[in-house]
């Protein structure tokens, strides 16, 4: 006799479950991130303008990034692929889902520990020390963070449609969905199936198959975690 299917839980992460871990979100307060004007450090203009700043300012990032663990929220993700099938679309850049052990994961937004040459996006080199001008790959083409800045294409969305296509349950953790096109990924699921969104403050109001928890990443997914498991 063959063993039931599991569940398929696709989860939609964004910056507040990694705030947990000490990673600061750029949308919260005043438009910085880390003290930085996003327009200055995030845009093809910004690159161009100032590519020293730019470089510098993922440096930094990624410096940070290898100073901080996956938290609980992470921890719990991962866990819940003993008993289900789990998928994570996520808006953030580190790598904190896969070390806390995630199989399934597509960045949406690209990846830190990633740069690519500034005329190829396919070519992608892992990267974990600073990247510098006059760093290049074999054939001379300066590298760049392989980070989906501001104005850019997001070449990930069409694959992240089809995954939340797929979904038995969305779980929402750490994103506004307020930041579009990602915002718009919601829409592409099955409208039957149950939907959990975790944000300390939330824009939307609950319906008959949206529960909200007003809480962190952490707190909401222990709460949530009790809840999928005598499913």
């Amino acid at each position: 006799m063959s063993a039931k299917p599991k569940k398929k839980i696709v989860v939609l992460s964004g910056a507040g479950i990694s705030a947990d871990s000490g990673l600061k979100t750029f949308r919260d307060a005043d438009g910085l991130w880390e003290d930085h004007d996003v327009n200055q450090v995030a845009t093809p203009q910004a690159f161009e303008t100032n590519p020293h700043l730019v470089l510098d300012f993922y440096n930094q990032r990624r410096r940070q990034l290898k100073t901080v663990e996956p938290n609980k929220a992470h921890q719990i993700l991962a866990d819940l692929e003993e008993k289900f099938d789990v998928e994570i679309i996520t808006q953030n850049v580190d790598d904190l889902h896969e070390r806390a052990g995630s199989k399934k994961v597509t960045h949406l937004h690209g990846e830190l520990f990633k740069v690519r040459p500034v005329n190829n996006h396919n070519r992608l080199i892992e990267w974990k020390e600073d990247l510098q001008m006059g760093d290049t790959d074999e054939h001379g083409n300066q590298l760049r963070p392989h980070v989906v800045w501001f104005g850019e294409a997001v070449p990930m969305m069409q694959k992240a449609i089809e995954i939340v296509g797929t979904a038995d349950i969305l779980i929402v953790i750490g994103t506004s969905l307020q930041v579009y096109p990602v915002a718009g990924l919601i829409d592409y699921a099955n409208p039957d199936i149950p939907v959990y969104l975790i944000d300390p403050k939330p824009s939307i109001d609950e319906s008959s198959n949206l529960r909200i928890f007003a809480k962190t990443a952490v707190a909401g997914m222990e709460e949530l975690k009790s809840i999928l498991l005598k499913l």
